[in-house]
């Protein structure tokens, strides 16, 4: 990949933006015009989140690649993950139905780390110091926005990932054209919390609805298109932490709900796949689904039954590696327990036992 050639003004803005932290009152890009919610095509008008419209499903011919793109820490607990999930996305690339192009671990911790020559790997600069406010993830948009800037992207689209997640099928471009695919997520819930996104989306934009049930991952959709949602994204997110309602009521997926809200700000819908991922042990089965998004502790009785909330006889669960790698050859789970949480650990098993210096990461 090639660098851009960086402007002077478009840098020293984006600097004085994050370091001038009474700027992000009046700093506004949420002024941005927007479309209406319907969308008027000639022959048809339709809402891409309740139907696709025939003459918009791909019939087949030349492939449409887009680039995957996660942001990630150089701490321990990131680098394992990414190590799994760049393990599978070899794995499942150049697979029949795959529509990958190259994959970049976008690193926002400023510096270098000891995976640059494993993983295809560019650096940015993390937030300034206390900008984040111990809330880590607001360092995705702005790491985003960095990466958009100074690099020359390839494909035309962008899915955008996270360390957590393995390609368990191959997956094929989901967006079409301007509408980008993503998932909808059961916790994100625009509609029931209508009083704090209008603070970030006014009436005059449109009903509350136009704000979509989200987060930024998984999202596959048209380079240009997030280049214009990205700057956005950061500031709604900042503004969202620096307001003390939003920040309690949002907690841990405030980010998610700032790339809804800014997506919406751009007029931007997503179609939304419920076949994009599946979240162990809540989804059983693997089915069609493309990804397999471990965010969530897996814990059973040697029976077979889910403990959530109670750590198990058998468990699986990324928090308890958060200083090192977990082992090779995990044990699987006991008799009973479902498809999916068996796929997975086969997966992190199958993926330990190929990457060389596994336990020195």
């Amino acid at each position: 990949m090639a660098r851009k050639n960086l402007g002077c003004s478009s840098s020293s803005s984006f600097l004085v933006l994050l370091a001038v932290g009474s700027f992000f009152a009046t700093y506004n890009l949420i002024t941005l015009v927007v479309h209406n919610r319907t969308v008027n095509h000639g022959k048809y008008t339709f809402d891409p989140l309740v139907v696709m419209p025939d003459n918009m499903k791909k019939t087949g011919g030349k492939k449409v690649l887009f680039h995957v793109a996660l942001t990630a820490t150089d701490s321990p607990y990131s680098k394992w993950q990414c190590r799994i999930m760049y393990y599978w996305y070899k794995k499942t690339r150049d697979m029949e139905g795959s529509e990958m192009g190259k994959f970049t671990r976008i690193l926002h911790s400023g510096q270098p780390d000891n995976l640059m020559d494993e993983i295809p790997t560019f650096v940015v600069d993390p937030l300034p110091s206390g900008l984040d406010r111990g809330y880590i993830v607001l360092n995705r948009p702005w790491a985003f926005v960095q990466w958009l800037e100074r690099v020359t992207i390839e494909e035309e689209y962008i899915l955008m990932a996270e360390p957590d997640h393995v390609f368990v099928n191959p997956l094929p471009n989901l967006a079409r054209g301007e509408y980008p695919a993503g998932f909808p997520f059961f916790y994100i819930k625009p509609d029931e919390n209508e009083n704090i996104i209008r603070k970030y989306y006014p009436k005059e934009k449109g009903p509350v609805t136009n704000v979509d049930p989200i987060g930024n991952s998984p999202v596959i959709i048209r380079k240009d298109i997030l280049e214009k949602i990205a700057p956005t994204w950061m500031n709604v997110s900042l503004r969202m932490k620096d307001d003390p309602e939003t920040d309690k009521k949002f907690g841990w997926v405030l980010e998610m709900y700032a790339y809804a809200v800014a997506s919406a700000l751009h007029g931007v819908q997503h179609i939304l796949r419920k076949d994009f991922m599946l979240q162990p042990p809540w989804d059983l089965e693997i089915g069609y689904r493309f990804i397999i998004h471990y965010t969530y502790g897996c814990d059973y009785t040697m029976k077979g039954e889910l403990t959530y909330g109670k750590i198990g006889e058998w468990r699986f669960d990324k928090r308890s590696h958060l200083r090192g790698p977990p082992p090779r050859n995990i044990s699987m789970p006991p008799p009973g327990v479902p498809e999916s949480v068996r796929t997975l650990v086969k997966m992190v098993n199958e993926a330990t036992a190929n990457i060389p210096g596994w336990d020195t990461t």
